[in-house]
């Protein structure tokens, strides 16, 4: 019989099992994720170039998307903001524009801000107040070797809260058409705040308006409440956009944000005009809009809660925001800053009148009446008017351009005071050869006209815009050779020399801001150098075609002097020019003597 092996017994512990290498330890940080596939051993680069969920996806920055299945919902917050993008306003681009968009190839207004491009007033991610000016502090790096006590440090200014990723958002629908009555409040509500959006995108505010008026078909009843409603907004944006930044959690989004910085100015006029409507029906017509528009319906409910807060809060929110200049002027702050540079003695009444509503002001047609007839005629209509110029008469109380009598027969034409001093100046004769360049939409070009029959040719860069200057000419019953080129171009000459040249130059309008507030959000502080260049490149191409003896009036509608008198002497050194007398800088400031545009006069004569 076989006998069977017993396994012999060992008294040596066995050895154990490998253990299964260890895990590598997950990248921390906002953007990292579990792959699905194998990953190699070893540390894994975290941060936003990796992702949780199913593979990496380019087309995502860090944006909270992508969260894996099974995760709590307080694990699916929204991530924070990116590191390489400080905290932006709501709908900020790359470059840095407040508001809603920007528009192509341009940068957006305001200087003031930081790198990173945010403005000086909102809200901060945290929630505090906001500060005025940057809220980035410049930092100074540390010096090597051995560790100083920390220096105490000045508190920060509150960072505007974080935005979401712009490629998030989805376009304003700006030409939606609702279904509100035109007469409704809510109706002009709507309008207005639609037109405030294509501000933000970069388009002036007239152009914008004209683009809602023809998409909702509005009546004039309709128009006139959206133009109100729109113009009072832009010259209270910056208070209002500091008070939505005190009591909203956090940032809106873009139209909700101009919805509500079009009722803010209605239930608080900072004029100190009465309030045109009741607050109660603002807040109710503002939601009203709201729930109409598929880009505010799901934010009735915070429309409502921040109007009613803002009513019950009022006096408290108030103080605060106007302890920020941008808001206490309603400005950009290297606008403030610019004002009180140029400016030391009177930068506050400046401010002050760039945000009242300009009065209207006529320009009787000396070819058929006379302002004695013409104020007459206004009295038998129980109009109250006044004569303040040679040829200018101001209505007590501005009407819409229907209701103004003989305007559409060409009596009379709508020109601020200050701007009707430019045909006298030139001192036309009949028989001459005259230029207006940069001449849209036209006033200035019918005013010489009127004043003597001469060969005028009108230059403008704008095709377009010659269109309105042919549409006066027609009400007026005058003619002119319309001519589209661009002044600081000679192709459309034809080598014969003028007898006088008017060169209303292309600059920043910083003078005409309370007749178009939206300039002071569209311009930004390099726009001043960039527009003096031009501007000098066309004086000097002009002056060549002036004859001897001739007379060439430059003229800007300014109040820097980078643009105004710094331009006018320098090019007198250049072309030798021989200046004459001429108003020079026209300030803004108000009151019956001074109630007219900033406009720049500066007259020079080419000596034989």
């Amino acid at each position: 019989m076989i006998k069977k092996e017993r396994p012999t017994l060992s008294l040596k512990p066995k050895a154990k099992p490998a253990k299964p290498a260890a895990k590598a330890p997950r990248a921390q940080g906002e953007g990292a994720q579990r792959s699905a596939g194998p990953r190699p051993a070893g540390p894994r680069p975290g941060g936003e170039g990796t992702q949780r969920g199913v593979g990496a996806r380019s087309d995502r920055e860090n944006r909270g998307e992508g969260r894996s299945e099974g995760r709590s919902e307080l694990e699916q917050r929204a991530f924070a903001p990116r590191p390489d993008r400080g905290n932006r306003g709501e709908g900020r681009s790359d470059a840095g524009q407040r508001g809603f968009g920007k528009r192509e190839g341009a940068d957006f207004r305001n200087d003031s801000r930081s790198d990173s491009g945010q403005r000086g007033f909102g809200r901060s991610a945290g929630g505090q107040e906001a500060g005025s000016g940057s809220p980035w502090a410049a930092r100074k790096p540390a010096a090597r070797g051995a560790e100083a006590p920390a220096a105490p440090r000045a508190p920060s200014k509150p960072a505007i809260r974080e935005s979401h990723h712009r490629d998030l958002k989805p376009r304003v629908q700006t030409e939606f058409q609702s279904e509100l009555k035109q007469d409704s409040l809510a109706f002009a509500l709507l309008g207005a705040a639609t037109a405030a959006v294509q501000v933000q995108q970069g388009t002036a505010l007239p152009q914008a308006l004209a683009s809602v008026f023809a998409a909702n078909d509005a009546t004039p009843q309709a128009r006139g409440a959206i133009q109100d409603i729109a113009y009072r907004s832009m010259r209270q944006l910056a208070l209002s956009e500091v008070l939505i930044g005190l009591m909203a959690p956090k940032a809106p989004d873009p139209m909700v944000q101009a919805l509500l910085s079009a009722a803010l100015p209605l239930m608080y006029p900072a004029d100190a005009s009465p309030a045109p409507y009741e607050a109660f029906t603002v807040v109710d017509q503002a939601v009203t809009a709201a729930g109409a528009h598929p880009d505010t319906a799901r934010a009735k409910n915070m429309v409502n809660a921040l109007l009613r807060r803002f009513l019950r809060e009022k006096e408290e929110l108030l103080d605060k925001a106007m302890q920020q200049p941008e808001a206490r002027y309603n400005y950009p702050q290297w606008w403030i800053d610019a004002v009180i540079t140029a400016y030391p003695k009177d930068w506050e009444k400046l401010l002050a009148a760039g945000n009242e509503a300009p009065p209207l002001t006529l320009r009787v047609n000396s070819r058929r009446t006379s302002v004695a007839a013409y104020l007459a005629r206004l009295a038998e209509q129980g109009m109250d008017a006044a004569q303040i110029g040679p040829y200018a008469v101001r209505l007590a109380k501005p009407v819409p351009v229907s209701q103004i009598p003989g305007f559409a027969e060409g009596d009379v034409s709508v020109q601020d005071a200050g701007a009707q001093l430019a045909a006298p100046l030139l001192d036309v004769q009949p028989g001459m050869r005259v230029l207006d360049a940069c001449a849209a939409p036209g006033g200035k070009t019918c005013h010489i006209l009127e004043l003597a029959d001469v060969n005028l040719t009108a230059l403008d860069a704008d095709p377009k815009r010659l269109q309105r200057v042919q549409e006066n000419l027609d009400r007026l019953q005058l003619q002119a050779n319309l001519q589209p080129a661009e002044a600081q171009t000679d192709a459309w000459w034809d080598g014969q020399q003028f007898d006088r040249i008017l060169a209303d130059v292309p600059c920043t309008a910083s003078g005409i801001v309370r007749r178009h507030p939206d300039i002071r959000w569209l311009r930004r502080k390099s726009d001043t150098r960039q527009l003096a260049t031009l501007s000098s490149q066309i004086l000097d191409n002009l002056w060549r075609m002036l004859a001897p003896n001739g007379k060439l009036l430059f003229v800007t509608c300014s109040l820097w002097p980078q643009e105004s008198e710094a331009q006018a002497a320098a090019f007198a050194v250049r072309n030798r020019a021989t200046r004459l007398d001429a108003p020079g800088q026209l300030l803004p400031l108000g009151g019956a003597e001074q109630d007219h545009d900033g406009l720049f006069y500066a007259l020079f004569r080419k000596d034989a």
